[in-house]
Parts: structure tokens; sequence; C-alpha cells
């Protein structure tokens, strides 16, 4: 009985450690094309992320793709379309509190750095 409650909880544990990441998050960053305000609405299902995205230049929120929770560490992807041009954008990032420290990857042309802080 004893193995059975080991193997049980060795098998929730990575569910248990996952960051508490769902809500809203904001961040303004300076990016290739100027200064950018974000608002990112994440869900949490185990380990999957679903949510939105949406910028300061652009007027409809884009749903994020493939987004998956490990630990501390989130990860997803926004297809964003800019003037015509569809970019796929490529986060990975590190939950610590209220803080999501993200490198996201535009394209094949440019990394960013940015901090997104809870706002509910």
């Amino acid at each position: 009985m004893k193995r059975l409650a080991l193997l049980a909880t060795l098998a929730f544990a990575p569910l248990l450690a996952l960051a508490d990441v769902a809500g809203t998050w904001t961040a303004t960053f300076t990016t290739q094309i100027g200064d950018q305000s974000y608002v990112y609405v994440f869900a949490v299902d185990g380990t999957t992320l679903t949510g939105t995205a949406k910028n300061s230049l652009s007027e409809m929120a884009t749903e994020i793709k493939d987004g998956k929770i490990e630990g501390d560490s989130i990860s997803f992807v926004e297809n964003l379309n800019y003037q015509g041009m569809d970019l796929v954008i490529t986060y990975k990032g590190t939950v610590a509190g209220d803080e999501i420290k993200f490198t996201r990857m535009v394209g094949e042309f440019a990394t960013e750095e940015l901090v997104a802080k809870r706002s509910e």
C-alpha cells in the first residue's frame, strides 16, 4: 500500500509543482519597431497553457498556440500578422512569483527580452 501511495505521489508531483500563471499579465518593452505594450490572458489545464496575447499595435487579440507549463517554465507561440506579413513569435519564460521573464523569437530575425507582470 505504501508503494502505491509513493507511486501516486510521484506521478502527480510534476502537476503540483507547476507555476501559477492563470490570469492577466501585462508587459511594456522596446522592440525593433518601437515600444510595445502587451496584455496576456492565460488559462491552465494541467500542463497545457492556453489564452490570448494582445499588443498595442493590433485591434484584435491573438490566440496562443502550443502552450506548455513545466515547473516554473512556460512556452507558447503567437501567430501574428504585422502589416500583411505573417510572423511566428515563440516565447520561452520563467515564472518567479508575479513576474515572468520572457525571451521571444520574432520570426528568424529578432530576439527580445521582456518581463510580464501579473495584473489580476
